[in-house]
């Protein structure tokens, strides 16, 4: 059948035309409607689940919240990883779920899982917990500053969450808006311990006059024969003027009024978070998409809305754009299209400087837009988008969408040249090689099978990139057999003249032929010569095959590539103790640093939280880099700059990175990679972490070792005696809850109003909460109505413990963040903490493992070594049917240990790491090297059956009759990955290893394999002769005609 396609097509150009017509015009409307990514969605589907317990310290959180919670969540199905932190008050749990179940599905399981686990939660917990569909390490795709020079904070905070956050979160693909910097609105109630003593007033009595004089209920109606009137009574205080002149107290017939045990001030719910834009006090929101949403959608709908926003707020408030994540996305997209188009205009013009026709140019290169444009329409239909690894994939087959067109065309030439009419060469040549052609596009297709079908996160990653290459080789392969025959058969007549039996060749052919038939000829006395030393090219090519295993095995490796995203953030840390004053000076200090870098364009700085919790003594400050052609240095060469900067300011901890394009795991952690250490048993756990945390960050390559491990926060120990309280008719629930009220910052009452609700928040004054002494001073009322001073029925002691406590997968654990040095390689780390954990000697109840990212690379050295190992199976399985030839398979793959080499040996020349994008360009060279062999083999086993050649002499005759074609798409291909392989660029980091391993790969190959191919082939052969002389004959090859 496939025999007959060529003369069909030749025979029907209408039909030929109209096909490849439609290939275009589908292609066309198909690419309009194409989302545009970064990546292919390969996001975990994660669910964040928070509570709240407030006065709970993080022992009592893990035990009786987080613990309840996560053993109910283990019966949910699909579950891969679940982790918790559980600090003063509150606990998260992370739940990320395997990479095949819907995220919908999930929540639903949650929901279900949180109303059967509240039955066993502590009941004096405020609100039940929720969740969200959320990763809480990624980072926010999107930043609004609101600031202004002349109103209150609290007033731009209104703006913020009630205008624009909730707005923002109503979008489609938000998972949530994190304000940093809030500033809501409070009144607050900063009591004097001494003044309630004068005048005889517990802190408990204050607590309760306070929420009785504030109240909003419902008073009724008045329904009359004529008239009904809605009652209101003005029981609502709303502003701290109001709360002031409140009555709390008589003593001796005199009231007693709140100013006169307080300062009641207008202020804020959490005094203790601050946050600054580019030096100004601010409200920043930032943007967290739902894992697998579209990064590029969910901004365009924030942007969409902010003229509303603009519009809504006063001219006294400014609305600034901090960060977007599109724009990076947009650049590095933008890029990889200009490489597509450039890698296509070098393609064609290796085409002309083979053939030196233009007409000859165009037949073959015509085949290059349909089939990519073609490919779109698939890409539609199977749901994909335009993204960097599509893309990128279109731009590597560019180079060989090409080559089939080429064999071809090449082909038709010779007869062309033989004196043929051109319609004539067109049905021969095109009969002739259709076979090869089936077995190129076919075999080269098959390459890609087994990534198809991988799992894991990899295989999700690579799915689109082998579907594309794929598809745009199938439909490179259909327009090889049909359009390019039938343009052949009419166009390609021009370089040749014919004139009275002499034939004339064009002048860009003699200048084409200049340069090739010297070449062809040294080829060929070269050839002559391997061919009688055959043992010593079989020595080079078993050399190539113990290069191949020994340069695997010393490259370093690494998963993805570090990528250039415009942006740095900076986790702080100040000391345990430190106040938020203090804190607040040191972070500024930072903020100051970045501000003054010549490759930051804008600062975003808080202090106040670290991932999802309240902590005084952290911060995070976020750096929006200028465009990468405005900036000297790359992202990570800021990062590195700024540690070094950031270092010398004392009192604080900066710890810079350069966040992952692609974030896998759901701990949030002040570093790029995970180790986690886990056992039952505590003490032995946080002795096994603390020896691990000082050797790893001692080990060579490795910055920023810390670890989430908090033990050694300052404690007040108020030790109740119970007898002596009991004596005293005062419970311990009192005690507890006058201790909330004077430094817990306790809400006792709200504040409603017809958009929000703020809260009445009692405290002692600012001057008592830094001194232990003040406990002294509190006085609770006894069963008499006496006043008794804490003193008298507890004491106070100091210690230490745990700021968080940490679960993974319901067991205790301690997680250990590092990141790398520039030249060390993410493989060559691990192998330094698996040596360094032998060396410590951990205790046997200790187990370890790395988390993220770290645990996704090791998984992928497992994998990936299979999937080569299975491409070059299916490649075999293949040819092996195609040709009915156990030996001839063989004899084509030869060329591939010369690939790997050159692949390995180009990226340890520009120091690159042998990471999963550069993997994947050695298994394309599976696919691509071997198309050489392929057009020798054909040659050579149609000369042996119909002429009755040696093996030898045939496959040297095949060798020199196919020596342009198999440089031509050699040459096709390199041009392809050639402008990847330069790297230039947004995103190019990512690209350039694939592009270098491919470049790498062909030139090795093709140098050697011009050689290695050929005596292979003899030396096949005569197996093959000396095997059918002592078994029964096997089948003849299948012919290649």
């Amino acid at each position: 059948m496939g025999m007959n396609v060529p003369q069909l097509c030749i025979q029907r150009p209408v039909m030929t035309t109209l096909l490849m017509a439609s290939f275009v015009l589908f292609g066309m409307v198909a690419y309009r409607a194409l989302p545009v990514a970064e990546l292919p969605s390969v996001d975990y589907p994660t669910i964040s689940v928070s509570a709240q317990l407030p006065g709970a310290n993080p022992e009592t959180m893990a035990s009786s919240v987080a613990t309840p919670l996560e053993r109910q969540f283990t019966t949910i199905a699909g579950l891969d990883n679940m982790t918790s932190t559980s600090a003063q008050g509150q606990t998260s749990i992370t739940l990320q779920f395997s990479l095949d179940r819907d995220i919908d599905a999930a929540a639903q399981d949650v929901q279900s899982a949180l109303a059967v686990a509240q039955r066993r939660l502590p009941a004096e917990m405020p609100n039940p917990p929720s969740y969200r569909k959320v990763n809480p390490a990624d980072s926010p795709i999107f930043f609004l500053a609101l600031s202004s020079p002349t109103q209150p904070l609290y007033v731009v905070d209104e703006y913020a969450e009630t205008s624009i956050a909730q707005r923002i979160s109503t979008l489609p693909g938000v998972a949530q808006v994190l304000v940093y910097g809030a500033q809501k609105f409070a009144v607050r109630i900063q009591i004097d311990p001494d003044q309630l003593a004068a005048r005889g007033v517990g802190v408990d009595d204050l607590s309760d006059a306070i929420d009785a004089s504030n109240v909003q209920l419902p008073v009724g109606t008045l329904d009359g024969p004529r008239q009904s009137l809605t009652l209101e009574a003005t029981g609502q205080l709303t502003e701290a003027s109001e709360y002031r002149r409140q009555i709390v107290a008589y003593r001796n017939g005199a009231p007693i009024r709140l100013e006169q045990l307080a300062n009641v001030v207008d202020s804020v719910e959490n005094n203790k978070v601050a946050s600054w834009f580019n030096g100004n006090r601010a409200v920043v929101l930032a943007v967290q998409r739902q894992p697998g949403t579209n990064t590029i959608e969910v901004v365009d709908a924030i942007r969409g809305l902010l003229p509303t926003f603009e519009a809504q707020l006063p001219g006294s408030v400014k609305l600034d754009v901090l960060y977007d994540r599109s724009t990076s996305i947009r650049a590095s997209i933008a890029e990889v299209q200009f490489t597509l188009i450039l890698a296509a205009v070098l393609v064609v013009l290796v085409i002309f400087l083979f053939v030196g026709s233009a007409s000859a140019t165009i037949v073959p290169s015509l085949a290059l837009p349909i089939s990519v444009i073609g490919t779109f329409a698939a890409m539609q239909v199977l749901g994909y988008s335009l993204n960097n690894l599509t893309l990128m994939a279109l731009t590597l087959s560019v180079g060989f969408v090409v080559d089939d067109a080429i064999v071809v065309l090449e082909n038709i030439l010779r007869h062309i040249e033989k004196g043929e009419r051109p319609r004539d060469a067109a049905l021969r040549g095109a009969s002739e090689i259709a076979f090869t052609v089936f077995s190129m596009t076919l075999s080269l297709a098959a390459v890609f099978i087994p990534v198809m079908f991988m799992g894991g996160i990899v295989g999700r990653l690579l799915h689109e990139f082998a579907v594309t290459i794929v598809a745009s080789i199938l439909v490179s392969g259909v327009v090889s057999l049909t359009l390019t025959p039938m343009l052949a058969s009419r166009f390609v007549r021009s370089h040749i003249v014919h004139k009275d039996g002499v034939v004339k060749e064009s002048l860009m052919v003699r200048l084409s032929n200049l340069w090739f038939n010297p070449l062809r000829a040294v080829y060929g006395v070269t050839l002559r010569l391997a061919l009688r030393h055959r043992f010593i090219v079989l020595l080079i090519f078993f050399g190539t095959l113990g290069a191949t295993a020994w340069l695997f095995q010393i490259a370093p490796k690494d998963f993805l590539p570090s990528e250039d995203t415009g942006q740095v953030t900076i986790s702080t840390e100040g000391p345990i103790d430190g106040s938020f004053a203090a804190m607040v000076e040191r972070q500024r200090a930072l903020a100051e640093i970045a501000m003054a870098d010549p490759n930051v364009a804008r600062v975003m700085s808080s202090v106040g939280s670290s991932g999802g919790r309240l902590t005084g003594n952290t911060g995070n400050i976020f750096l929006t880099l200028k465009p990468r052609n405005e900036r000297p240095l790359s992202a990570d060469e800021v990062v590195r700059e700024m540690r070094v900067k950031m270092a010398a300011v004392p009192g604080i901890k900066a710890y810079p990175q350069n966040p992952p394009a692609l974030r896998i795991g759901g701990r949030s952690s002040k570093a790029a990679y995970q180790y986690t250490l886990q056992a039952q048993d505590l003490t032995t756990l946080y002795g096994g972490a603390k020896d691990m945390l000082a050797r790893i960050a001692k080990l060579p390559g490795v910055v920023d070792a810390t670890s989430d491990m908090d033990l050694n926060g300052p404690r007040l120990l108020v030790d109740i005696d119970r007898e002596k309280a009991a004596a005293l008719g005062i419970t311990a629930q009192q005690v507890e809850e006058a201790l909330w009220t004077a430094f817990g910052q306790r809400q006792v009452s709200t504040i409603y109003t017809s958009t929000n609700q703020y809260e009445v928040l009692l405290e002692v004054a600012p001057e008592y909460q830094s001194d232990p002494a003040a406990l002294s001073r509190l006085y609770l009322s006894s069963e008499s109505g006496t006043l008794v001073p804490l003193t008298a029925l507890a004491t106070v002691k100091r210690g230490v413990g745990a700021l968080t406590v940490n679960h993974q997968g319901q067991i205790p654990s301690v997680t250990i963040s590092f990141g790398l040095e520039q030249g060390t390689s993410l493989g060559t780390a691990i192998d330094r903490i698996h040596a360094a954990e032998q060396e410590a000697g951990l205790s046997a109840a200790i187990t370890t493992s790395f988390q993220g990212t770290a645990q996704a690379f090791q998984d992928s050295l497992q994998g990936l070594g299979l999937l080569l190992a299975m491409a070059v199976l299916v490649v075999y399985i293949v040819l092996g049917i195609l040709y009915e030839s156990f030996i001839h398979p063989l004899t084509i793959l030869s060329g591939l240990p010369a690939a790997a080499v050159g692949a390995v040996l180009t990226l340890l020349f520009f120091d690159l790491s042998l990471s999963l994008y550069a993997f994947v360009g050695i298994v394309m060279l599976v696919g691509i090297v071997k198309k050489n062999a392929i057009m020798m083999i054909d040659v050579a086993v149609v000369q042996q059956r119909e002429f009755g050649k040696s093996a030898v002499d045939a496959i040297y005759e095949a060798c020199i009759v196919r020596f342009r074609p198999i440089m031509m798409t050699t040459a096709a291909a390199l041009a392809g990955a050639l402008p990847i392989a330069i790297g230039f660029g947004q995103g190019h980091e990512s690209r350039q290893p694939l592009g270098l391993a491919v470049v790498g790969g062909l030139l090795l190959s093709q140098l050697l394999t011009l050689y290695i191919t050929p005596v292979i082939y003899t030396y096949m052969d005569h197996l093959h002769r000396v095997g059918r002389r002592r078994h029964a004959p096997h089948p003849v090859p299948a012919s290649a005609e």
